[in-house]
């Protein structure tokens, strides 16, 4: 699939739409953007919105003996699973695509934080709430929203912690 095919079809996408719906439920505006090119990178989001790279909300998904947990993180920031398993009272590792696609319906590179078949227990990096906007992945990899850390800690039900 050509980059033009994926930009024209990203919001009529599944994922997309499941995104769209979560945060309308939740009363949360739905101003998707949709990037000319797939964003696999927060650097790469980050040229693509023309904002610093700390700005976007990284949405990565590991275990924590053995349960998927999703860390908001930002993409300035490299989450110290050593640090933050200790302080989640766990074994904290990077999650297998797999189990990625299992507990989100999204592949790696577009995860939402939200939207997901079932909720998945969110911690957000306390770092995202010096940035008055922040993007967020919208369930594939060339579709990004913007919002804020209030409302992502509200629309994730997620726990802040520091990551590293």
């Amino acid at each position: 699939m050509s980059n033009a095919e994926d930009t024209a079809g990203a919001t009529q996408h599944r994922n997309v739409r499941r995104v769209v719906a979560a945060l309308e439920a939740a009363g949360h505006h739905t101003n998707i953007t949709v990037l000319p090119a797939r964003v696999h990178t927060a650097a790469l989001a980050a040229e693509a919105q023309g904002v610093d790279v700390g700005a976007i909300a990284n949405s990565l998904v590991f275990t924590l003996d053995d349960e998927p947990v999703l860390i908001l993180t930002s993409g300035g920031h490299r989450v110290d699973t050593e640090l933050v398993g200790r302080g989640l009272g766990g074994r904290l590792k990077r999650a297998s695509a797999d189990v990625v696609r299992a507990s989100t319906g999204q592949p790696i590179g577009g995860v939402a934080p939200l939207g997901h078949p079932s909720p998945v227990r969110t911690y957000v990096d306390r770092a995202l709430e010096q940035y008055p906007e922040i993007w967020a992945a919208a369930g594939h990899p060339n579709t990004v929203f913007p919002t804020n850390y209030q409302q992502l800690l509200r629309l994730t039900g997620g726990q802040a912690i520091e990551v590293c």
